[in-house]
């Protein structure tokens, strides 16, 4: 199995900080964002990692090179100035990241949530880790039924940033710029998209505040 982590974006919310690093070589308790998940990932068992690139990307590049550090071969998706969002980045991704099901991480998320526990049951397109709703997201994103992600309309969850995806789950998909949240619905209303609510840590890390509460200790 392979692993993508989602890095290209600006980080708006997180600046003056993110104006010289991009958003996961932020550091957390002396170490980059990044390199908690490029260590969750090769000890689930993943040894190939695709990056994709935008903001600062030549800065991420260096950090972490060709991956050798961490046991790990990484590739470089560069999208230039203007990133593709979160599908169009996954989607341009994908001839590197094979036939099989793939993790996606964001790369500006900070969890212990153990990798390996991820599994997609055939027929399924998707699965999302869903945790409980942070006090900056209280409406949440998607219900939770029966290990089956629904459209929001009695109790939700957030959406963590960590999922497994088959391939197909970007069929019918065209190259360019476009976001994830329609093909997600798309897969509800199939019923191919399971879920799992992750009750551990997990933070965002979306503005200067959240990092200085984690940094603390304090997840926020």
């Amino acid at each position: 199995m392979r692993a993508m982590i989602l890095a290209a974006g600006r980080g708006e919310r997180m600046r003056p900080l993110t104006d010289t690093t991009p958003k996961p070589l932020l550091e957390v308790r002396g170490r980059p964002l990044i390199e908690y998940h490029l260590e969750g990932l090769r000890g689930s068992g993943i040894r190939e990692i695709v990056i994709n690139l935008s903001w600062l990307g030549d800065k991420i590049r260096g950090a972490l090179g060709d991956g050798s550090k961490w046991g790990l071969a990484i590739h470089y998706c560069d999208e230039g100035p203007e990133p593709f969002e979160t599908a169009g980045g996954i989607f341009n991704a994908l001839p590197f990241l094979g036939a099989e099901p793939f993790m996606v991480v964001n790369g500006d998320v900070y969890t212990d949530y153990p990798f390996s526990r991820l599994s997609l049951a055939a027929g399924d397109t998707g699965h999302l880790v869903l945790v409980p709703n942070p006090p900056q997201h209280p409406r949440g994103d998607f219900g939770l039924a029966s290990g089956r992600v629904t459209r929001p309309g009695g109790k939700t969850y957030t959406f963590s940033g960590v999922a497994l995806y088959r391939p197909e789950f970007f069929a019918g998909c065209t190259p360019g710029r476009f976001p994830l949240l329609p093909l997600l619905q798309r897969a509800i209303d199939a019923g191919s998209l399971t879920g799992e609510l992750h009750p551990g840590v997990w933070s965002d890390v979306g503005t200067p505040e959240r990092l200085a509460l984690l940094q603390s200790g304090k997840i926020a």
